[in-house]
């Protein structure tokens, strides 16, 4: 673990964002048709990606808000301590949410006359879901009748905050009953047949991510690492390809290779995350571990900028050789101008957004934590992953047994769908 980080799960980050990624591009970037580019379209579905971040998301903010509630000491712990956390979540989400937004909005003022940003009615009152986070809700209302605007990756951004907001409520509420509850509504879930609405509003990939975090602080847990990974040639290189092809195949809407798919895709996503939560760098060598590693650091800012940077290339193009109708030709001239535009506009929000104005929430969320903790009993540090705690599994959610929660609840590893 690197700076409280688990890397395998950066490494799936990185993974599930470039998914997402090569799936947009087909309409948003390339827009001309090609043998290519439909068989592309036959065998990946790279939508998947965002199924494997919920999860994601799930596990990494229960690992940590879990343990802090589990400790409070009072009911006004519990508020402040819910507080802090969406301060944390606040601060780490919405700068760079909102700024692209703004961003979008702008280059659908800028670009009017080409509409390459699309129509401006559209993107404002896009705008305007995205900043009230209920972008999935506007989702279902314009799907297939009329245009969302360019910001409509916005829906799953507003779908996780509206898990953060609900789930302390839910976990207090709940209380020991947590773990059946949230059983129940996975179960209800994967039973289902999706409809536009139920998939807008899934949540079954992020309360098994919290179910996961809850089973990780049982015995049980470690006696179920995959060691055998670690005898393979490449460790679990070659099983992660087999399933991400599964994944790929899963997600296609031409093979359609399954019923109840989504919730298929949800499970080999949980098992992903299974596998990548003993940190034991079992998904990648060395080299492209790292590579990867990077590209989940910066995945939200990947996530957000993607389409913005889609369509700005073929806007700069389109000035460039005005006249021209973009065609196959241009596959490589496209892919070039974008994948420039996503890395250095990603590392540069990265940078002077997401960090500096993170470590700002955390501080905010520090000092109100401070308040919550007598004299001599400040929250110490706990381990993550690869940790054995010897009480029984429900304990863990408000039971007897000494948890000391992290004061930060971060984890290094907190970070949203991108």
């Amino acid at each position: 673990m690197s700076n409280g980080r688990i890397l395998d799960i950066e490494v799936l980050r990185g993974l599930a964002v470039i998914g997402v990624v090569i799936h947009h591009a087909r309409d948003n970037l390339f827009t001309w048709s090609s043998s290519g580019l439909e068989r592309l379209a036959v065998y990946f579905g790279g939508w998947v990606g965002v199924d494997l971040f919920f999860v994601i998301s799930g596990f990494v903010i229960a690992r940590t808000l879990l343990p802090q509630l589990q400790a409070r000491g009072n009911d006004q712990s519990a508020v402040r301590i819910t507080l802090a956390f969406w301060i944390r979540r606040a601060w780490r989400l919405l700068p760079s949410a909102w700024l692209w937004l703004l961003i979008m909005l702008l280059g659908a003022v800028v670009f009017r006359d080409t509409g390459t940003f699309g129509d401006l009615r559209a993107n404002l009152e896009a705008t305007v879901a995205g900043f009230l986070n209920v972008a999935n809700l506007r989702f279902l209302d314009t799907f297939m009748q009329s245009e969302y605007g360019a910001s409509f990756v916005y829906w799953s951004l507003s779908l996780e905050e509206q898990f953060y907001f609900l789930l302390p409520l839910v976990v207090l509420l709940s209380r020991r009953w947590l773990v059946p509850v949230l059983i129940l509504i996975v179960l209800y879930q994967l039973l289902q047949e999706r409809t536009l609405a139920m998939m807008v509003f899934r949540c079954d990939g992020m309360l098994l991510g919290v179910l996961l975090a809850i089973w990780s602080r049982h015995p049980s847990y470690q006696l179920a690492k995959p060691e055998i990974l670690q005898t393979l040639p490449l460790k679990g290189t070659i099983p992660l390809l087999f399933l991400l092809g599964c994944l790929a195949l899963l997600g296609s809407d031409e093979l359609r290779v399954t019923t109840h798919r989504v919730s298929v895709i949800t499970l080999l996503c949980v098992l992903l995350v299974w596998i990548a939560s003993y940190n034991e760098n079992l998904l990648m060598p060395a080299p492209l571990h790292g590579v990867f590693t990077w590209l989940g650091a910066r995945s939200f800012a990947i996530y957000l900028i993607h389409i913005p940077a889609f369509f700005l290339t073929r806007e700069i193009w389109s000035r460039m050789n005005p006249g021209n109708v973009a065609n196959s030709d241009d596959f490589l001239l496209y892919l070039l101008t974008a994948g420039g535009l996503i890395i250095v506009c990603s590392e540069l929000n990265h940078r002077w957004v997401e960090q500096p104005l993170r470590r700002k929430g955390r501080a905010i969320a520090q000092r109100m934590m401070n308040e919550t903790t007598s004299p001599g009993r400040a929250p110490q540090p706990q381990s993550h992953a690869g940790t054995r705690h010897d009480y029984p599994l429900e304990a863990h959610i408000f039971g007897k047994s000494e948890i000391s929660p992290t004061a930060d609840g971060a984890g290094r590893s907190d970070q949203p769908i991108g």
